[in-house]
């Protein structure tokens, strides 16, 4: 009998256990987690939930790659561009880098800051032979050796340098620079296939070429012709739907982060047309900050391409989603002292973490999760 109530006993808290955080009000911690998710913000169909930490992390020596782009501190260029030489180190001689001709999918970055450089998956770099996505999140070191970049190329057909230059911006959107939507960074981080990326570019393109407003304002024929991504974004007509979207849902989240900044405000579950479909979570606010300009066009960009209506996503979705960041199976990169990259498997979804093991760090700097 004692055997039986034990047995039940441990059969109740096992339950507990998984009922318990997929009912957590807004507002209330997930024990699984350690996250807190807040009532939901709306704009079309878009909507976020705000997320705060029960930790922060100072991550004050972070260079982002627009800061670091805006500041001529970081160099992104075509393999065999990179004339620099490798850093001197201390009693040896300088090593010329070896020479390489341009491919598609790699570029060649240098860190020239004082600052380890922060990269995300989807962030899309423009100019040289053709616009590229940058496939993982990765850490770059401060003063760094020119380090190999795995890129996807979103643009098509281009295979010619503009103007005679190699080098790369962050896009002509804003001066926050571009970030590609869901549906494209997950082929570049889950799929890993050009021709996938390439497909996600294009039905995205047709998806804008084909919109109302888009087609009104006789933009549809420029739109389909674009082979650049980053232009599609640009297009005026274009950028007014997705700003129409975005702007609405910046404002108010910046005012939520405002007043939550002292409560660690790191991120968001986002969901389109009723359907929870990916979280950005980072290690500070400050991170948060830096990222949301463009993180939030990103998700209005999903929601103007698939365009369906839908019911809301409720915020005991969003919990569930995300509660569970642990999977089945597990992979890691790591370059030692520097980073860990993990992607994890779980059932109809993927977490990505990148774990910074730089000094006096040891924490993950953002995580993206996925719905598959």
């Amino acid at each position: 009998m004692r055997l039986n109530l034990a047995v039940g006993g441990i059969a109740l808290l096992i339950l507990a256990a998984i009922v318990v955080p997929c009912l957590l009000d807004a507002g209330e911690v997930s024990p699984s987690s350690g996250y807190v998710l807040l009532d939901p913000i709306r704009s079309g169909n878009l909507t976020v939930f705000p997320v705060v930490a029960n930790k922060s992390h100072d991550t004050g020596q972070f260079l982002t790659l627009d800061e670091g782009i805006r500041s001529g501190e970081v160099v992104v260029t075509e393999a065999g561009q990179a004339q620099g030489l490798i850093r001197r180190r201390p009693g040896g001689r300088p090593t010329p880098r070896p020479v390489r001709d341009a491919q598609v999918n790699q570029l060649v970055l240098i860190n020239n800051s004082k600052h380890p450089l922060l990269l995300l998956a989807g962030e899309i770099v423009t100019g040289g032979k053709q616009d590229r996505v940058i496939a993982k999140d990765r850490i770059v070191p401060a003063e760094s050796d020119p380090v190999d970049l795995s890129v996807f190329c979103v643009e098509p057909g281009r295979w010619t340098a503009q103007n005679g230059k190699y080098e790369f911006n962050t896009g002509a959107v804003s001066t926050n620079g571009l970030l590609a939507a869901p549906a494209v960074r997950s082929k570049a981080m889950v799929a890993k296939d050009q021709q996938q990326v390439w497909d996600e570019v294009r039905k995205s393109q047709r998806a804008m070429a084909s919109s109302e407003a888009v087609v009104v304002a006789g933009e549809a024929a420029t739109v389909e012709s674009t082979s650049s991504y980053a232009r599609v974004m640009g297009n005026k007509e274009v950028a007014r739907q997705v700003d129409s979207v975005a702007e609405p849902m910046q404002r108010n989240y910046e005012s939520v982060i405002r007043q939550l900044r002292d409560k660690n405000a790191v991120g968001v579950v986002v969901a389109v047309n009723g359907e929870v479909v990916w979280a950005d979570l980072f290690a500070s606010t400050q991170l948060l900050q830096k990222y949301w300009p463009k993180l939030v066009r990103s998700y209005a960009t999903e929601a103007v391409v698939t365009r369906a209506k839908a019911a809301e996503a409720s915020t005991r979705q969003a919990q569930k989603f995300l509660n569970d960041l642990q999977g089945r199976h597990e992979t890691a990169d790591t370059e030692p002292g520097v980073y860990r990259h993990t992607e994890i498997t779980g059932n109809g979804f993927k977490v990505f973490e990148l774990t910074s093991l730089l000094p006096k760090t040891g924490f993950p700097v953002h995580v993206a999760k996925m719905a598959e």
